[in-house]
């Protein structure tokens, strides 16, 4: 056991290391607990992690396009000798961030909602401006100390270890450490539109992008009700400003001393740009096509209940019924032991012996598990065991989807080759609107299902009403 002394020496020498320095925006001093080297050494290391968890868009000219957009902003800011580095990641995500040390993320998902250069600089603007201002250093910094300093009040208090002192430590912690705050998003908005005018941006491109992110907002509000579930609420870049924030316009137009003679908008470049670009799903974890799931590496697809909601995520799929009260989930064990029957015995538990039937499902050795108010259904495919775990809330909603979920386990297939055509990823594709043309018209042979009317006008900035005019871009996903 460490002497309460030396411990508290210890976190005392740790404070006296850290110090003021001079911010590179506002020229005041800030404490920080990390030198500009040791920023550039934690965002190095953290940004192998984030390429490894995402995963980085396979379009070198892509990724060369936005980083030439963002080089030249970052040669405008506050800290132009840092070296930056901007990466499009690999997901629908619609999100974009930034690290210590000028490494700066913009994901494919947020791109298909852009419409110009000017908005995509906005983006990366904004998110240079938390690297210049040391948002996440700052951030870091205060974590850190006041870590330390709970280590040296609970050796001088003993009283805060206490129930009562560890629920104001997690207030505080909680106040202090739960993302960017509304002044650090303003101030990276300020400098982003500042940014832009310095290279030659409409810093009202930065309305213009939160316009986007809020009438996606909006959409995916409408599309929940409809479907029985409550609205993915965003929580990323912008999400602090409601629409016609009076402080956003403030901010923005603090930049306006800056002159900016015709302003580049870049509509035609952009768009050019992510003509190709994958929409939704890559295809890496397999692709939905309405409620029927499908992977080509696998080799394998099967098909929910027609009225359920199916979530593709990166570490599982399930489906969800309208009414939230059950669940459908595939897993996948890579190294199965014995036969399927024997598997979903020891899935079941003990004496599950009655309650296992073998079954030969489209030709694949299977058998399934059936208990009160829950089944799981085990098939055995090119060496690996595939395992479609249905749940209930209770035995009475068991009851009303069992026949669905067993619909389920029961379409389980090789995948033809047909079914592998349909299973490529949907991409951005440019067309010019001619006279007549309207989102609806183009929406009747979209693969986007019911919402493909208002994701278009969505994806092309004409959300909630507007139509194609003539002679414009218009992307369409197919």
């Amino acid at each position: 056991m460490r002497s309460p002394i030396k411990v508290l020496l210890a976190c005392m020498a740790l404070l006296a290391m850290a110090g003021c320095a001079q911010n590179p925006v506002s020229g005041q001093q800030d404490f920080v607990m990390m030198s500009e080297a040791q920023e550039i050494k934690f965002g190095r290391s953290a940004n192998e992690e984030v390429r490894k968890q995402y995963g980085v868009y396979k379009s070198e000219a892509l990724q060369e396009y936005v980083n030439s957009v963002g080089q030249q902003i970052a040669k405008k800011s506050h800290r132009p000798n840092l070296r930056y580095h901007f990466t499009v990641l690999d997901t629908p995500e619609v999100n974009a961030f930034a690290l210590p040390g000028g490494y700066v993320y913009i994901t494919r998902g947020i791109l298909a909602y852009l419409n110009s250069e000017a908005e995509l600089a906005a983006v990366l603007g904004h998110e240079i401006g938390h690297v210049t201002a040391r948002h996440g250093v700052r951030q870091a910094s205060a974590e850190l100390a006041a870590n330390i300093g709970l280590t040296i009040a609970s050796i001088l208090a003993p009283e805060i270890n206490t129930a009562a002192g560890q629920n104001l430590s997690n207030i505080l912690g909680g106040a202090l450490f739960a993302g960017y705050g509304r002044d650090h998003e303003l101030e990276a908005d300020r400098l982003g539109a500042e940014y832009l005018a310095r290279t030659g941006y409409d810093p009202h491109a930065m309305i213009k992008v939160i316009d986007v992110l809020k009438h996606q907002e909006l959409l995916d509000a409408e599309i929940a009700r409809q479907e029985g579930r409550e609205p993915r609420r965003y929580h990323g870049l912008f999400a602090t400003h409601p629409d016609n924030d009076t402080r956003l316009q403030q901010v923005v137009g603090e930049s306006s001393h800056l002159t900016v003679t015709n302003p580049k908008e870049g509509y035609a470049k952009f768009l050019q740009q992510i003509d190709g670009l994958i929409f939704n799903e890559s295809g890496e974890q397999g692709v939905v096509r309405n409620n029927k799931f499908m992977h080509v590496e696998l080799g394998i697809a099967l098909s929910f209940p027609q009225d359920w909601r199916v979530q593709n995520l990166p570490d599982k799929l399930l489906a969800v019924s309208p009414q939230g009260d059950a669940v459908i989930q595939l897993k996948m064990d890579e190294q199965p032991s014995g036969t399927p029957a024997s598997y979903a015995r020891r899935m079941a538990g003990f004496g599950s012996d009655n309650m296992v039937e073998t079954l030969d499902i489209n030709g694949l050795p299977a058998a399934l598990a059936t208990l009160p108010a829950a089944m799981a259904g085990v098939i055995y495919f090119d060496q690996r065991a595939f395992i479609i775990q249905c749940n209930a809330k209770s035995r009475a909603a068991f009851a009303s989807h069992r026949n669905g979920m067993l619909d389920t386990i029961h379409s389980f297939h090789a995948l033809s080759e047909t079914e592998r055509r349909q299973a490529k990823p949907l991409v951005i594709r440019l067309t010019t609107a001619r006279a007549g043309d309207t989102y609806a018209n183009l929406a009747q042979h979209s693969p986007l299902g019911r919402a493909a009317e208002n994701y278009l006008r969505l994806i092309n900035g004409n959300y909630p009403q507007g139509e194609p005019v003539p002679g414009q871009y218009v992307k369409i996903v197919e």
